[in-house]
């Protein structure tokens, strides 16, 4: 079984545009999305969820009223400023909480809970191009490298339920923690970059990172054509690296007016930016081959 994950060095550089348009070629494949924090896929792709379960991670301290006796022991243990007192009432700010603990071990009353935290939703859903493993995690939670590591499980565990032999993910922007899990596996690593200094610079921590995982990285410049010496610049800089530049992509209105009627720019034209869309699928797909 093969894995592509299309990432990019910050948000806004197309990826997800991306990601769609190879969504819809792959035609048999498993689509993931592994921007857990800020998942946009599922606004091209429109889908109906069959599956939906909560992701459990972490504790989160609580204070039961009925048995704290108010000593206030509990705010002088916690490092990180999580227990509210107001009027002799104490509890816990679950904004604040990082769940270490300590207010817990140390109450002598024995009067804070440690239940599971449930910190967001997993889905496998229905789309026109295929199943769509996916998630949202809350606003300000944490542990997205280890939901990303359970959605790459599922997408891969259906994959080999349907007898598909291909996960196409889209992945996080950066380099952090979601992104790390998402390179676990990986065959191929598609980056996508704009032609700019901090482009050049980004592109430049995402290939190695990849390399630290042995991955193969494939580079799409987007938008070329509003800095050509930059796209030259990128061009040279990876074939001096032993990376191949797939792609460059011209800057686009097409690529707005997809996106307001949700469609991906290979369903929604046939033009050359669409033709040059499946030139690098198939150019992406015969890397796969190779492997």
């Amino acid at each position: 079984m093969h894995e592509i994950v299309i990432i990019s060095g910050k948000g806004g550089a197309g990826k997800t545009s991306i990601s769609g348009a190879f969504a819809h070629l792959a035609k048999k494949a498993i689509l993931c999305d592994l921007d857990v924090d800020a998942p946009d896929l599922h606004l091209l792709l429109a889908p109906k969820h069959r599956a939906e379960e909560a992701f459990i991670s972490g504790n989160e301290a609580t204070i039961a009223p009925e048995r704290c006796t108010a000593c206030g022991q509990c705010q002088d243990v916690c490092r990180f400023n999580a227990i509210v007192e107001k009027d002799d009432v104490y509890s816990v700010n679950p904004i604040l909480c990082e769940g270490c603990k300590v207010c817990v071990t140390l109450c002598p009353a024995q009067a804070i809970d440690f239940p599971d935290k449930h910190c967001g939703q997993w889905y496998v859903s229905d789309t026109r191009f295929g199943t769509l493993v996916h998630a949202q995690l809350f606003p300000g939670e944490e542990n997205s490298g280890r939901l990303v590591t359970l959605l790459k499980q599922k997408a891969r565990a259906i994959a080999e339920e349907q007898g598909l032999d291909l996960v196409v993910c889209d992945g996080s922007p950066g380099i952090g923690c979601p992104v790390i899990s998402s390179m676990a596996g990986t065959d191929l690593a598609v980056v996508v970059t704009e032609p700019t200094p901090s482009g050049l610079h980004d592109l430049k921590r995402v290939a190695e990172l990849c390399q630290g995982f042995r991955s193969t990285v494939a580079v799409l410049i987007n938008k070329w054509d509003i800095n050509p010496e930059m796209s030259d610049e990128i061009e040279a800089w990876c074939k001096a690296n032993g990376h191949s530049v797939i792609c460059r992509f011209p800057h686009s209105r097409m690529v707005v007016d997809a996106m307001l009627v949700r469609e991906v720019l290979t369903e929604f034209e046939n033009g050359p930016l669409s033709q040059q869309l499946k030139k690098a699928w198939s150019d992406i797909t015969a890397m796969l081959d190779t492997k």
